[in-house]
């Protein structure tokens, strides 16, 4: 339970349905981190709001602190991904190396069958085999976050909202009277306070930040960057260059410590190398298969022919060139609405 009104609407909802529920509250920000923002997750008004449902629907409650492990697994990793160029995506390798891991922990302790969050996603069985699928409200659903999850894993996991859209959970919230029924949504970082991404990065690790040059596709200087850090693949605006006509962040070498610029044009790209892969259905028997491909959280998914090497990784080859992919995010593949598997973008072009 993050304190927010999905997973309070989820433990409401399986309580209604006749299970025993228990909630379970990640305490997972350092204290330098945590934020007074009523939408924050995971820090200390997060688990007050958590402990305040239980509360109301008479269910027993455990805040389990984990900040230091996720110091380590998640704002190290953050602050390592833009320090080599990239960019991370912090919230899927917390659902992979944290959350669910340490929510099946404590499930074992107290002897509960499954564990559930409020994630918009839908699980089915079939042959022994899970499949995890995108939740009804496509909207809201989050699939793409969970594509990490095992076989091992989905078969211990309940999501009650799947089928559901967010109206109805917020309809149902309020019906209910939970106290956090009009809580906003987040829509950040747990850990970056107020989005300020440059100013977090200068906190936690001033030493990896150096000034460098800002080039233009002919590897012509154009300009001074403050620190590769805090730039990103199609970035337009903050780079403080002004040659008549818009241009964007198209390449970032972390060896030179340099920013290139380019035009939109240069952002269209056919291809892209994806490692670390990770399979929910089987697939191992096939050099290359047909899927849509969604290359970061909010972009449309898109047709493409995945080809698989014998290191763990794919050629990703698009039927029309995508926008702005960039390293460091997670790509995630999808059969209609079943979600196939996933891995990290390496590289693009």
């Amino acid at each position: 339970m993050s304190g927010g009104v999905d997973s309070s609407v989820a433990a409401a909802v399986l309580k209604q349905r006749g299970y025993e529920v228990i909630g379970v509250t990640l305490a997972l920000l350092p204290p330098k981190c945590d934020s007074p923002r009523a939408d924050a997750c995971c820090g200390v008004q997060a688990v007050e709001d958590a402990r305040a449902v239980c509360a109301q629907l008479d269910i027993p409650f455990y805040c389990i602190n984990r900040a230091d492990k996720f110091a380590v697994e998640i704002i190290d990793y953050f602050c390592a991904e833009y320090n080599c160029g990239r960019t991370p995506n912090p919230c899927v390798v917390c659902n992979h190396r944290i959350k669910f891991p340490e929510l099946l922990k404590k499930a074992d302790e107290v002897g509960a069958e499954y564990i559930a969050t409020g994630h918009f996603a839908r699980i089915t069985a079939s042959d022994g085999r899970y499949s995890l699928l995108q939740g009804v409200d496509r909207s809201k659903e989050q699939s793409y976050f969970l594509f990490g999850l095992n076989q091992s894993t989905l078969s211990r996991i309940i999501f009650p909202l799947g089928e559901m859209r967010k109206e109805e959970v917020r309809r149902l919230a309020e019906r209910l009277e939970l106290k956090v029924h009009n809580k906003p949504e987040s829509q950040e970082i747990c850990f970056v306070p107020d989005n300020r991404y440059p100013e977090f990065l200068r906190q936690w690790a001033p030493q990896d930040i150096v000034p460098g040059d800002i080039l233009d596709k002919q590897g012509r200087k154009i300009g001074c960057h403050k620190g590769i850090q805090f730039y990103t693949i199609g970035q337009r605006r903050g780079a403080g260059v002004a040659l008549g006509k818009p241009l964007y962040v198209i390449d970032i070498d972390a060896e030179t410590n340099t920013i290139v610029m380019g035009d939109n044009e240069d952002l269209l790209k056919k291809r892209m190398r994806v490692g670390n892969l990770m399979w929910i259905e089987q697939i191992t028997d096939q050099h290359q298969l047909k899927a849509t491909v969604k290359v970061r959280y909010n972009h449309p998914e898109a047709p493409a022919t995945i080809v698989l090497a014998k290191d763990n990784s794919a050629e990703i080859i698009f039927d029309k060139p995508e926008r702005a992919i960039t390293p460091g995010q997670a790509a995630v593949f999808y059969r209609d609405e079943v979600v196939l598997g996933g891995g990290w973008i390496e590289k693009c072009g």
